[in-house]
């Protein structure tokens, strides 16, 4: 035998017979575990009884993005540039993948949400009823109480101003970190859900409808913002030409009346200008007929593009309550206790062994 192999069958039984050495010494200790263990199952227990509840309220809902390509938009660019208006084709992407999600998460998006009224009582923000779950407003009666007076929904001075934005900004952070979740309902499907998590069952359920309402309603106006632009400019510019040829019109008419009886050698005073105002309406009623044209096609495409977004559940009370079951608690507690307990043990013992070679 080589004495590479019976170095190897000596380290091997080295281990085993430590490893037989810690566990008779662990069975020796086995009322000390036995009792940690039972003290951090009550531990357990009594954390899962005191627990306050929490409430989950959920929105569901699909998401049918509008038509992004010109498609018969490429048609009339042309003319369109006529008018002073680009028909291109609107930037459809800008929501695409993880964007909506961060969308929901923007400080923007949860500060707009947050200075809504609450539905349930007109006289408190939803911004109220998160700050009397922390606690806040108690904590800056005796920290700060200049903070009680801010109006979240006034213009104030630079100072209030400075301070408003300093919650807002750190009530943001609070929700982003512990009780707003976006995300697909699953890996496989294309259903999008919105969840929201908190002590109180009204704010978890007014606070999700305000935030995906919010978001929703910006998303298709950021969506169709282009078409809208351009449906404005093409109907300004149609409304400036009908009021020019309207003008023409009367001015022929004007010309024909204020000289009823010309004579036949001076027919020049009232053809010149007559024909100049015919020529005018012939102009301008042919810019009109194509404007008309275009601001129709355009109202079209804002149909094409305009994004269908469908709710297929909504949070209704009786709101689903998170709380950790009583018994489970017990076991991870009885069960974490023991362990942290041979650690130490063993530890304990090592460092004895230690210290005696």
């Amino acid at each position: 035998m080589s004495e590479r192999k019976i170095t190897e069958q000596i380290s091997l039984k080295e281990i085993f017979l430590k490893l037989g050495k810690l566990f008779s010494y662990l069975l020796l200790k086995w009322y000390i575990i036995f009792i940690v263990g039972i003290l951090g199952g009550g531990i357990g227990y009594l954390y899962a009884k005191l627990q306050h509840p929490t409430y989950k309220s959920t929105t569901t809902f699909v998401l049918e993005s509008g038509e992004s390509n010109g498609g018969g938009l490429g048609q009339m660019a042309g003319l369109a540039a006529l008018a002073g208006v680009d028909l291109g084709p609107s930037g459809g992407g800008i929501f695409q993948g993880d964007n909506l999600f961060e969308l929901y998460k923007s400080r923007k998006m949860i500060e707009l949400a947050l200075l809504q009224r609450s539905p349930s009582d007109s006289s408190l923000l939803l911004l109220d009823r998160f700050l009397s779950l922390t606690n806040e407003r108690n904590k800056w009666e005796k920290s700060n109480p200049e903070l009680l007076n801010i109006d979240f929904l006034k213009n104030s001075n630079s100072q209030q101003a400075r301070l408003r934005d300093s919650i807002l900004q750190q009530t943001v952070q609070n929700i982003n970190k512990s009780n707003l979740e976006v995300g697909h309902l699953d890996k496989k499907s294309s259903i999008i859900k919105v969840d929201v998590i908190s002590p109180n069952e009204v704010f978890s359920k007014e606070f999700n409808e305000a935030i995906v309402d919010q978001v929703n309603s910006f998303y298709i106006t950021t969506k169709t913002k282009k078409s809208l632009d351009n449906i404005v400019i093409l109907q300004r510019k149609a409304d400036s030409v009908r009021a020019v040829m309207n003008g023409a019109i009367a001015s022929s008419a004007v010309i024909v009346d204020v000289t009823p009886n010309l004579n036949p050698t001076k027919q020049s005073q009232r053809l010149i200008p007559a024909q100049r105002s015919q020529f005018s309406v012939e102009t301008n009623k042919a810019i009109l007929g194509q404007l008309v044209q275009n601001l129709e096609m355009s109202k079209m495409a804002l149909l094409k593009e305009t994004p269908l977004i469908q709710v297929i559940d909504e949070p209704i009370y009786p709101l689903h309550i998170i709380k950790t079951g009583k018994l489970k608690s017990l076991v991870i507690g009885g069960i974490l206790a023991s362990f942290i307990c041979v650690i130490i043990l063993l530890g304990i013992k090592s460092f004895r062994d230690l210290m005696s070679s």
